[in-house]
């Protein structure tokens, strides 16, 4: 790539125009950085690309045969959108951004959950439509000695239990080939008994063929009635319908979400129409702003530098002979 053509980064996905000059800003300057919605455009772009940051599409053989120069597809921290053993055939760098966003997602999950039993939503309604205070009629919930079932124990895993052992809350885990020491605050616990008997759970594993669906409504129904359900993972890790039945049919006392089966939200899903669910538009891991978050965009040029210089990327996800 040195010697050559500037450095071409498209970047597929849906972004505010205050994002597009934030995210440019963050690329060195004699860089070529393309920002599209998916669509034909990016088609156009992808023929002729170094580097391939992809949002809301899937970057399969038909679309990684199209890109002639692409030496590296950078994801966040998730990667199921991603076909690493084609990338790996075509001779190209499939990397994540593990970790990167931990900070971001374990505080956003925390300031759902107390939105969610501080009533913080409808609180800040009744202020806003000046209603008498006098016939202020709502419930709420401390934290304390609630237990939190965490399903998936990575970097935003072990952050929101950190988070709730200050809350003095009781952290249950699930998770696949995870040891924690033995006096730890955390507990492990296989899956069923997490669902059980979790007051509030909250998922952050990553979507794969045995995560795909691991929600369903026979796992909701399982729960307690007063669970509160939060997913700041992977929209495809739920059953969006069978989540949407448990919280018009009392299975589950509400939900708070930032992921979806399919993003963006549609306009007319229901649950946009559920008092009892509080969401937000896949922004856990962008604190910064809109689909802008510094550090992650840090880390890519970090990462794209690397590649750039023959050298393999950070937090590779295959290896190229």
């Amino acid at each position: 790539m040195k010697g050559g053509l500037p450095m071409k980064i498209l970047i597929v996905g849906y972004f505010s125009e205050t994002s597009k000059l934030n995210i440019v800003r963050n690329f060195p300057k004699n860089w070529d950085i393309v920002i599209v919605p998916p669509g034909k455009e990016m088609l156009h772009h992808i023929e002729d690309c170094h580097v391939l940051i992809p949002e809301h599409i899937k970057v399969d053989s038909s679309l990684l045969s199209i890109a002639k120069n692409l030496k590296l597809v950078q994801t966040g921290a998730g990667f199921d959108n991603v076909d690493i053993k084609s990338c790996t055939q075509l001779g190209i760098w499939a990397a994540n951004a593990a970790g990167v966003n931990a900070q971001a997602v374990a505080e956003h999950v925390m300031a759902l959950i107390l939105s969610y039993y501080k009533n913080i939503p409808f609180l800040d309604t009744f202020m806003k439509n000046r209603m008498d205070e006098s016939q202020l009629d709502y419930t709420g919930s401390e934290l304390k000695d609630k237990t939190i079932g965490i399903i998936g124990f990575g970097a935003v895993g072990r952050k929101v239990a950190e988070f709730c052992k200050v809350f003095d809350m009781n952290v249950l885990v699930y998770a696949r080939n995870t040891v924690v020491p033995s006096d730890s605050f955390v507990k492990m616990t296989d899956f069923d008994t997490l669902v059980r008997t979790s007051d509030i759970i909250s998922v952050h594993a990553a979507l794969n063929q045995q995560t795909k669906n691991l929600i369903n409504k026979s796992v909701f129904e399982k729960m307690n009635n007063s669970v509160l359900f939060v997913n700041t993972a992977r929209g495809g890790i739920v059953n969006e319908q069978d989540l949407i039945f448990a919280l018009k049919n009392g299975d589950i006392s509400g939900a708070c979400l930032d992921v979806f089966e399919s993003e963006p939200l549609p306009i007319d899903s229901e649950l946009r129409d559920l008092a009892n669910v509080i969401l937000t538009p896949h922004t856990a891991g962008m604190p910064d702003g809109l689909k802008f978050h510094k550090k992650r965009y840090d880390f890519f040029v970090n990462n794209i530098k690397r590649v750039e210089n023959g050298n393999e990327p950070k937090s590779k996800l295959n290896q190229l002979l």
